[in-house]
């Protein structure tokens, strides 16, 4: 007899934690009473300030380079080691390098592509196998919520892998979310369009702030509680029809037919 996926209580991996969307949503889950595993990379003091901010107890760190297949099954198996579990996957850790074409040396657009398939796709592939196995063994089902983006749709000319790997994160959540159904396993994205994060607030005054803050009827960018509200939404055990949805988040910003 399996047990039902719990509404709170859950265990939770959020990658790329440390500051950001990944530590907005890893608030939110601890707020709704989960525990939270903070993964990082490189940045430790700033994971550890994440992991401070949680509400509620039995939180932890993962730190670990998710860009090979030895590093994201190390983290894991740490989470799983350090929460008992895994009910909750949110694969938020990405790569948005700046690489125009037509400015872009080539060594530099090759290597540059190599990275964003490493941590945007590939992490998100590697680490989606080895918690949905997870999952399957524990026998309660689960969730994981992919954190796509906009320009999946609307193109990315100065950040073409980025676009590209998004769109393959899409695809790769709707493939997934069909092979995981029978195991009560739902699969779903997020399309954020441009949201303030501490990282962008730079590109938010001037013309370029103006030009950013036009993309919406409303006026404004969106924030990254915004965002991790609705994939918390996701998570929920009554998101589980929603399987298989990309979900735009942009205010508007960009309408797709």
């Amino acid at each position: 007899m399996t047990t039902p996926f719990p509404p709170t209580g859950r265990r939770v991996l959020v990658s790329g934690a440390s500051r950001g969307l990944g530590r907005a949503l890893a608030q939110a889950f601890a707020a709704n009473g989960d525990r939270v595993a903070v993964h990082f990379g490189s940045r430790r003091e700033e994971a550890e300030q994440t992991l401070g901010s949680l509400a509620g107890a039995g939180h932890l760190l993962a730190g670990g380079d998710l860009s090979t297949p030895e590093g994201a099954s190390a983290v894991a198996e740490a989470v799983h080691l350090g929460l008992g579990g895994i009910d909750v996957l949110v694969n938020n850790a990405a790569v948005n390098l700046p690489h125009p074409l037509a400015t872009t040396p080539y060594q530099d657009w090759a290597k540059t592509w190599q990275d964003h398939v490493s941590v945007n796709l590939l992490a998100t592939a590697n680490l989606s196998h080895l918690a949905a196995h997870r999952m399957i063994a524990q026998g309660g089902g689960g969730r994981i919520v992919n954190v796509g983006s906009r320009g999946a749709f609307r193109g990315e000319p100065d950040h073409p892998a980025y676009g590209a790997t998004k769109a393959a994160v899409h695809a790769l959540g709707q493939s997934l979310a069909v092979h995981l159904a029978p195991h009560g396993i739902a699969v779903a994205s997020v399309a954020p369009g441009f949201f303030a994060t501490e990282r962008v607030a730079h590109r938010l005054s001037g013309e370029e702030g103006e030009a950013i803050l036009a993309q919406s009827p409303f006026g404004r960018v969106g924030s990254a509680e915004e965002i991790a509200a609705a994939v918390l939404w996701l998570a929920s055990p009554a998101a589980e029809w929603a399987s298989g949805t990309v979900l735009d988040l942009n205010g508007a910003s960009h309408l797709r037919t």
